[in-house]
């Protein structure tokens, strides 16, 4: 694979220097390649939950993600025999949110640390505007306030924020299709801008915060 991906590149080089705007072109073939060779969803992500019920009742009850799957589970791990489930909430692609509960209290708590209190360590996941509603309407109903619940306009997307009970932030974002439609642009762009944010450029190039939008 990485063979293909040098031969690529080099050719890729000979064609930049005879066809003008080629950085484009190189962004897009260079995609084109790597696209073909992506993982092809994420599997699932894992956390350790102190109280699995709990963490069901939120995540299906909730936000409606169904549990899909319960590993009952004792293995060799790591030293020693752990005893454990594995508990996976789906989304529609397949993919699942997922987390462990100890029944030994010391493996729960080697494996198990709090989440950090801080709003920059979050999931993300993408919904319509019709499902954002009806979870917001439920997690309003069922008493969740500030700072456990809150909503944020990214302008490029509408985001509602949820603490789940173990303390990890669940965020519910709604694209804004106006920003959608210039991934293919900001896939060329990606490289440059962040090499100029990291060398002290920190103007923003977010143009649809400051815009209200209606989600779609």
């Amino acid at each position: 694979m990485f063979a293909e991906f040098e031969n690529l590149r080099s050719e890729i080089k000979e064609f930049a220097e005879e066809v003008p705007s080629s950085l484009e072109w190189q962004a897009k073939c260079c995609w084109r390649f790597m696209a073909a060779h992506l993982p092809t969803r994420l599997h699932h992500n894992a956390y350790v939950t102190r109280d699995m019920e709990a963490t069901r009742h939120f995540y299906e009850d909730l936000i409606g993600m169904p549990l899909v799957a319960t590993w009952c589970e004792s293995d060799e791990l790591f030293g020693k025999e752990r005893t454990y489930c594995h508990c996976f909430f789906g989304l529609a692609d397949g993919s699942a949110l997922a987390f462990f509960q100890f029944a030994n209290s010391g493996d729960q708590a080697l494996f198990g640390p709090a989440m950090p209190a801080s709003p920059f360590h979050h999931i993300a996941v993408n919904v319509d505007a019709e499902t954002q509603t009806l979870v917001e309407g439920r997690l309003k109903k069922a008493g969740l306030r500030e700072p456990n619940f809150y909503v944020l306009e990214h302008g490029y997307c509408r985001s509602i924020y949820a603490t789940d009970p173990n303390g990890m932030i669940l965020e519910l974002t709604v694209d804004n299709p106006e920003a959608a439609a210039g991934n293919d642009q900001r896939r060329i762009t990606a490289h440059n801008d962040l090499k100029r944010w990291l060398a002290g450029d920190h103007h923003s190039n977010n143009t649809f915060r400051a815009a209200t939008h209606q989600p779609a």
